[in-house]
């Protein structure tokens, strides 16, 4: 059980952190099916076309606007293994509620994980398992942006990442100095332009610089943790539809711990979401037990 709640944390650095996966759709080209680590490394001399940054940019403005919206997440993620994920997330006030599939490389490490972040609380349940007195929900304690017990560092805090927008990433990759357009191509029946390119976790640092401080401070706890995984730069693609949103998006890169390659498949925008907390009587609080035991 305590497997699957690691996986599970690991798994919102995608999420809910990092944009982008392994599922890509039935229909898009070859070049964005290849492998990872190899294309984070490779860059051209060619200069950008002005207007490719210039789409990509569109579509951040865009995403800034964004006050909820529902997508998918598949593919690897370090130490966490394969995970598939659906989602939905309200900005204002921030809610996210996150059903995931994760293939470990034991039993024990597999299996159906449900994710809440509601009213400031974030809780895990982990399918077909049950806790302490047979309820289904854990409450996670919250570490704070970026910090532990203590203030210690906690770049993965458990909170963090599941404040994560899956859209922040994407912004960046206007920075990329081998951007290209791939070309035009089909996602999920929507007709959308291909662009790729590189950005190094400085270029995705130096991005924060216009952001306002609750995104940049929720990133940069994001970027310590890459680079704590030896990460320093990403591939990354991105498909824009014509209405200038983001249909999808893709980043991986070689890591001290496995392969990180994420898709992200962003389903709709600005449609009601509901998301509420389990019920009370079926969530364990570890922090409230350990101050009745302390």
């Amino acid at each position: 059980m305590k497997n699957m709640h690691r996986k599970a944390a690991g798994a919102l650095l995608a999420g809910a952190l990092l944009c982008g996966t392994a599922a890509c759709s039935s229909d898009s080209s070859d070049t964005d099916k290849k492998n990872d680590s190899k294309a984070a490394g490779k860059s051209t001399q060619k200069p950008v076309d002005a207007s490719f940054a210039a789409a990509v940019e569109r579509a951040a403005k865009k995403n800034e606007k964004i006050t909820s919206l529902r997508y998918t997440m598949s593919g690897e993620m370090p130490e966490s293994g394969h995970v598939e994920t659906a989602a939905s997330m309200n900005m204002k006030p921030l809610a996210m509620q996150m059903k995931m599939k994760v293939k470990g490389s034991s039993a024990d490490e597999s299996g159906e994980m449900e994710i809440r972040l509601v009213d400031d609380a974030l809780y895990l349940n982990a399918k077909g398992k049950k806790l302490d007195g047979g309820k289904g929900w854990i409450k996670m304690p919250n570490m704070g942006a970026g910090k532990g017990p203590g203030g210690a560092d906690n770049p993965f805090g458990t909170r963090t990442q599941a404040e994560q927008n899956p859209m922040d990433d994407s912004a960046s990759l206007s920075a990329s100095k081998d951007l290209e357009k791939v070309g035009e191509e089909t996602v999920d029946g929507v007709k959308t332009t291909h662009y790729k390119g590189t950005v190094t976790v400085a270029q995705m640092r130096e991005s924060l610089a216009k952001k306002d401080p609750a995104t940049r401070e929720r990133q940069e706890a994001k970027l310590k943790g890459f680079e704590k995984l030896g990460v320093d730069k990403f591939a990354m693609d991105m498909w824009i539809d014509g209405q200038d949103h983001t249909k999808q998006f893709r980043m991986r890169s070689a890591t001290q711990k496995g392969p990180l390659d994420l898709t992200i498949k962003f389903l709709d925008y600005n449609k009601p979401v509901e998301i509420k907390a389990p019920p009370a009587g079926d969530v364990v609080d570890p922090m409230a037990e350990a101050k009745k035991d302390s």
